[in-house]
């Protein structure tokens, strides 16, 4: 039998691209897919007269020509290149999705039936795809930046599909779809990637994120921080503290005095929304009450009488 000559790591290549993908192995391919997600509502959200909400709806891998063929005559698709990658992607927008966002767009209250005419797409239509493709590319670097760095750069818009060519139709591809819902109806958008495209990520797409991982987006991190440092808190001084029985408190009268066993040495313990935080000592500076903070009260300790009392 003849060996196949050639270099070893091309024949491996070939191999792994004849066996297919296996999609549950690449558990980061789906936190990429729902990063766009996020970036698609974030990068869109400005141009919209109405709130949108995008999901990803799935994965799968197949043949790129099926893939095509079921949105023949129905959608635009934007083909980006990655010059990274040396190859190129493609997103589609099916013809609800465009309808919808045009209402959207312009003010629409969703009060009209959704327009369910087939029919070629207008020059509006045209140029508010290109707009979205240009938004969904950034979405799209900053997704993939995750596991692979590149640019994804609009080259042109087809709304045949026959022509919206990235790969021979019998090639190996991975299909996302992502779900748009506005003014009580909704759209499609899909995206398309051949599997030449997945193989060498393969490594990075096979992690599996746990705890804080690498995965954090910075800028989400950031806002988070400042929105939470935001937050008010009221905060009480507790001098001394002290049981009584319900009788004891039902016999209280106006102008009656009760007698502190708190001394000007006594630590005050500082409560945040009835949690104890800290110990602190009472003074005063020009004329009003103040506190030094001591010390950080444990958790798990609580404060007790005998801590007051120290």
């Amino acid at each position: 039998m003849d060996v196949p000559s050639g270099n070893p790591t091309d024949i491996r290549a070939r191999l792994i691209e004849a066996g297919g993908l296996s999609l549950d192995r690449l558990p980061m391919l789906h936190v990429v897919f729902d990063r766009l997600t996020s970036g698609c509502s974030d990068n869109l959200k400005h141009l919209l007269a109405s709130p949108a909400f995008f999901s990803f709806s799935g994965v799968r891998s197949g043949r790129f020509g099926e893939m095509l063929d079921a949105y023949d005559n129905n959608a635009v698709a934007g083909i980006f290149h990655a010059p990274e990658w040396d190859s190129h992607i493609l997103v589609g927008l099916d013809r609800d999705f465009l309808y919808t966002m045009v209402e959207a767009l312009f003010g629409s209250d969703g009060g009209e039936p959704p327009v369910e005419e087939e029919r070629a797409f207008s020059a509006l239509e045209l140029k508010l795809a290109h707009t979205i493709f240009e938004q969904v590319g950034k979405a799209l670097e900053s997704s993939f930046s995750l596991v692979s760095t590149t640019p994804f750069k609009l080259e042109r818009t087809e709304t045949r599909m026959e022509f919206a060519v990235i790969g021979g139709r019998s090639n190996k591809a991975v299909e996302a779809k992502f779900g748009l819902q506005a003014l009580n109806r909704g759209g499609e958008m899909f995206l398309i990637l051949p599997q030449s495209v997945i193989n060498p990520m393969r490594p990075a797409l096979s992690r599996v994120l746990t705890g804080d991982s690498a995965g954090r987006d910075p800028k989400w991190t950031q806002q988070i921080s400042a929105e939470v440092q935001k937050a008010r808190v009221t905060l009480r001084a507790v001098l001394e503290e002290r049981t009584l029985t319900l009788g004891e408190i039902a016999d209280l009268k106006i102008g009656q005095v009760l007698e502190l066993d708190a001394t000007p040495a006594t630590r005050v313990k500082l409560e945040g929304n009835d949690r104890p935080l800290f110990w602190c000592h009472m003074g005063q500076a020009q004329g009003s009450y103040m506190l030094r903070v001591d010390e950080v009260i444990a958790q798990d300790k609580g404060g007790t009488d005998d801590d007051a009392a120290g």
